[in-house]
């Protein structure tokens, strides 16, 4: 699609001359932005709302997030500085979330023109191959998550390297990182920059790790990372109770209460553990499933992994674990899964003990979502063909 009607309309909205602009999941053929029209009398947006973030509630409960003029700029400011200046973005994501939309905002910022990737047919590496060769601007960057990144670092082509190692920044985030990504992307020359935060906070507000300027970094009691400053939502549209249970005033600052829980090195590095739903009860021990699937992940032969909680007679909840094996494809005999299989589970009972998956799931490829987040609803438990409900008794 033509970017010039959004970018007029976004244009709009920041210089606080027309309506905010609506980002969502698209339906059909239709696009992923439109001014913002509202879909209750309840959702009036709070004063100097450019842009509104709605989700679909596929993974939870429908939101829409309302981000004002002020922190936009202050996003796009802070990230410009970290990154050590503005320049011209190509954009690898779709718009219906927000790290495709900050492409476009930080372009406006910047006074430059961003490069579309073709997203017709998905991401591939072809198309990103022929976005990046129209990029002009001497200083360039993208936003990516890490199954497209690893989908470049896997291509073959030189010409696609050499256009990726011209990047003076490739932002990843959205989803954790594979073991191994970021020294394979450094190897290949690859300026990567590890991104955290959300719609809630107009997107990555701590970058490798440390906060932007004006961001601040809290570890509450329970071990929830909180997130502060200028760059925090003004709320969720039509729906002030889910905004007062994840926004905060506290000391002066406004605070976004995340659903993820974190942890602080002694220099102020922020370690993401994972999401609170995603900790599991089994056998009266707590389970990250996070921290799990990626312990999977450093296994040899495992690929990628993804990991939850199923309901056990025995314990009450069992991890369950949808892996990819390395080296094995369509022509793999049941054999050879079988062989590599029995390798990843006695690995995985040495490096988890008694948190190795009790259900195991070998499949070609995990389910994702548009954003290259799994796609849980895919791969939880209940209907699908990926699901990793243990069989009936």
């Amino acid at each position: 699609m033509s970017l010039d009607p959004v970018l007029k309309a976004l244009a709009a909205a920041l210089a606080w001359e027309g309506p905010a602009v609506e980002f969502g999941p698209s339906g059909g053929r239709s696009p992923a932005w439109r001014t913002w029209r509202p879909t209750a009398a309840a959702e009036s947006l709070p004063k100097g709302t450019a842009v509104v973030v709605r989700t679909s509630g596929s993974t939870g409960t429908p939101k829409a997030t309302a981000l004002t003029v002020d922190a936009l700029a202050a996003s796009s400011m802070s990230t410009a500085f970290a990154l050590h200046g503005e320049g011209q973005w190509l954009l690898a994501l779709p718009l219906e979330y927000v790290a495709g939309v900050q492409v476009l905002v930080r372009s406006l910022f910047a006074g430059t023109r961003p490069i579309e990737m073709d997203l017709s047919d998905g991401f591939t590496p072809d198309a990103f191959e022929a976005a990046a060769a129209e990029l002009t601007d001497p200083i360039r960057f993208t936003s990516l998550v890490p199954t497209q990144l690893r989908r470049l670092l896997e291509d073959p082509s030189p010409r696609l390297a050499q256009l990726l190692r011209r990047f003076n920044a490739v932002l990843i985030g959205g989803a954790p990182v594979p073991p191994g990504l970021l020294e394979r992307a450094s190897e290949a020359g690859i300026r990567v920059v590890t991104t955290y935060g959300s719609a809630e906070t107009c997107g990555g507000c701590v970058y490798n790790g440390f906060p932007l300027e004006g961001v601040s970094v809290r570890i509450v009691e329970d071990g929830r990372i909180r997130l502060g400053g200028p760059v925090v939502a003004a709320g969720y549209v039509g729906d002030p109770e889910l905004t007062a249970a994840h926004f905060v005033e506290e000391d002066g600052e406004r605070w976004f209460v995340t659903s993820d829980l974190g942890e602080l090195t002694g220099d102020g590095q922020l370690r993401v553990l994972g999401r609170v739903d995603d900790v599991v009860i089994t056998g009266g021990v707590k389970a990250s499933a996070a921290r799990v699937a990626a312990e999977l992940e450093a296994v040899d032969g495992v690929r990628e992994a993804f990991v939850a909680g199923v309901r056990d007679a025995e314990w009450g909840q069992a991890l369950a674990a949808a892996i990819v094996l390395e080296g094995t494809d369509d022509a793999a005999t049941p054999t050879a899964r079988d062989l590599t299989l029995g390798l990843v589970r006695a690995a995985a009972v040495e490096r988890l003990g008694r948190l190795a998956p009790k259900t195991w799931l070998v499949l070609d490829e995990l389910p994702l979502l548009p954003n290259g987040k799994p796609d849980r609803q895919a791969l939880a438990p209940g209907p699908g063909p990926a699901h990793l409900a243990p069989p009936p008794a």
